[in-house]
Parts: C-alpha cells; sequence; structure tokens
C-alpha cells in the first residue's frame, strides 16, 4: 500500500499564505516582509511606551514626543504599504500554529485603545 508522503502543499499545520518573491514581484515581496517586521517593532514599542507611561516613569512632554513619534512612524507605514500595494492585513503573516505575527487589527476598538476582550 502506498502512503501519501506529508508535504508543505498538504499539511494542513502549514502556513498557506507566503511571501512570494518571484522575479517578476522581488519588490513587493520584500516590502510586505520588511514592513511586517516594521509594523511588529512599532506595536512593541507602544506597548512598552504605555507601560511606561502608566507606570509614571515619563514626564508629560516624553509622553508627547513619544505618541508624536509612534505616529509618524505608522502613517509613514500606511504610506509606505500603499506605495507597494499592501494592504494592512498583508502585513499580518501567517505563522501557522503561531498565529499571525500582528495583533488582530479587530481586537482594537475605534478609539484606539485595544479591548479587553480576547
Amino acid at each position: 500500500m502506498l502512503t501519501k508522503k506529508m508535504s508543505p502543499e498538504n499539511d494542513p499545520s502549514f502556513p498557506q499564505t507566503r511571501v512570494d518573491c518571484t522575479p517578476e514581484n522581488i519588490e513587493q515581496g520584500l516590502a510586505r516582509l520588511v514592513l511586517s517586521l516594521i509594523e511588529l517593532l512599532r506595536q512593541l514599542l507602544e506597548r512598552q511606551a504605555i507601560r511606561r507611561m502608566e507606570g509614571g516613569s515619563l514626564t508629560d512632554h516624553q509622553v508627547e514626543d513619544m505618541g508624536a513619534a509612534l505616529m509618524k512612524l505608522e502613517a509613514k507605514i500606511h504610506e509606505l504599504s500603499k506605495h507597494f500595494g499592501l494592504t494592512p492585513a498583508d502585513l499580518n503573516l501567517d505563522l501557522g500554529p503561531l498565529g499571525s505575527l500582528l495583533e488582530n487589527p479587530a481586537a482594537r476598538k475605534s478609539d484606539g485603545n485595544k479591548s479587553s476582550e480576547p
């Protein structure tokens, strides 16, 4: 009896979306990867800033400066994404069993704060 060997194409635990880097679209694939990593770092910096702000270790001026810098970075990521024809969903790479690279955009409330629901 022949057994079918598991490969990434037919393994349900393997991420089905990949960064497609063919010679025709290498620029967009690379932009998707780089912008995904930058967005991940921006989110980590934002969380750290919130922890520091809530912990009282920042002055009001530092909070304002950090907020402005994070907003500029987010705007630049959106600008570059648009330039390369990418949507915010394109930057959320599927890591298979680990889940998505970025937090779920639907987990944010409309006022920009994170939802307390899982």
